[in-house]
């Protein structure tokens, strides 16, 4: 996002603040940008929902999305992703709460806090999650 904040900056704001172009050339030099940005970070199926609500035809370009149909429609698809990854993140977490908790109870255990044995399986997910991803980067960039 920051290479698109800087291009606005330069093409559209700086321009503006030194009274080179007026305020509504500002937005059409801002709009661009942060179109492309959007449009590559939308799922389509996402805009064409907002596009169908405001009632406006299929565009053939990007400068015929409105923006009052991109902006919500990358918002919800960022959200998505966003709980995608949350999703992932929680069921192993309670997956190894919930082994940890029956295994213990059926070894009479209640009073031992479940959370103290699950928090070095926990740490050592992660650490095999992060090594996984080196080898597994290692092993792609040999090949390319």
């Amino acid at each position: 996002m920051a290479p698109t904040f800087t291009e606005v900056y330069d093409e559209a704001l700086e321009p503006l603040f030194n009274e080179e172009i007026t305020l509504d050339e500002a937005y059409d030099r801002a709009s661009m940008p942060f179109k492309e940005f959007m449009a590559d970070h939308t799922r389509e199926k996402d805009l064409m929902l907002f596009l169908n609500y405001s009632g406006a035809e299929r565009p053939s370009s990007l400068e015929e999305i409105p923006m009052t149909s991109l902006i919500p429609a990358f918002a919800i698809s960022e959200l998505k992703t966003a709980f995608q990854m949350g999703f992932m993140i929680f069921v192993p977490f309670l997956v190894i709460d919930m082994a940890v908790a029956s295994v213990l109870m059926s070894m009479g255990m209640m009073m031992l806090p479940p959370v103290m044995i699950s928090l070095p399986f926990k740490i050592l997910l992660f650490v095999m999650v992060d090594g996984w991803f080196l080898i597994t980067q290692s092993i792609l960039e040999s090949y390319m």
